[in-house]
C-alpha cells in the first residue's frame, strides 16, 4: 500500500451519464490501489436513477466511490464534471454552504442533499481533484462512461 501522509492512496475515476436534463441516468465508479504487498486491485461501481440530472449523476459517483472506502485515504478523483470538480477546488461549495446554500448569483444551490453527504467525505479523506476532458481517449474515464451508460440504459 502506497502511503501519502500516513494514508492508504487510492485513484478513483468517476462518471455520470444522463438522457435529457433531466431524464434517465447512470454513474460508474472505478477505485485502484496498490496493496502492502504490491498487488493492485480494481472494483467497479454502477448505479443509476430513472429520473435524475447529469450533475447529480457525476456527484453521486464520487459520493459512492469515497463511501466504498472503508478508512480514511489520500484519493485522486478523475472526473470529466467541472461541476464537481470546480465546485470543490474553487471552494463555491463551502461558501454555498457558508451562505446557507446560496450561490453569489443569489440563486439557491442545487444538489444541496448531495453536497451535504459529499461534504464529510471530503473531510474523512484526503481527496484531490483531476479533471479531465471527456470523450478524449482517457481509459478509465472511458470505462467510467461506458458504465454510467449502461445504467442510464437500465433506467430507461
Amino acid at each position: 500500500m502506497i502511503l501519502e501522509q500516513g494514508l492508504p492512496q487510492v485513484q478513483m475515476f468517476s462518471d455520470g451519464a444522463c438522457s435529457g436534463n433531466p431524464g434517465p441516468g447512470g454513474w460508474g465508479t472505478i477505485l485502484q490501489f496498490t496493496d502492502a504487498a504490491g498487488r493492485f486491485h480494481e472494483k467497479e461501481l454502477s448505479g443509476g436513477a430513472p429520473q435524475t440530472t447529469n450533475n447529480r449523476m457525476e456527484l453521486t459517483g464520487v459520493i459512492e466511490g469515497l463511501s466504498a472506502l472503508k478508512t480514511a485515504c489520500a484519493v485522486t478523483v478523475t472526473t470529466d464534471s467541472r461541476y464537481v470538480a470546480d465546485s470543490v477546488t474553487k471552494g463555491w461549495v463551502y461558501a454555498w454552504k457558508a451562505k446557507g446554500w446560496i450561490k453569489s448569483d443569489k440563486k439557491p444551490a442545487l444538489n444541496v442533499d448531495l453536497w451535504e453527504k459529499l461534504l464529510p467525505l471530503l473531510e474523512k479523506h484526503r481527496v484531490r481533484f483531476n479533471w479531465v476532458k471527456g470523450h478524449a481517449g482517457h481509459p478509465e474515464n472511458e470505462r467510467c462512461d461506458r458504465l454510467a451508460v449502461a445504467e442510464r440504459d437500465r433506467n430507461s
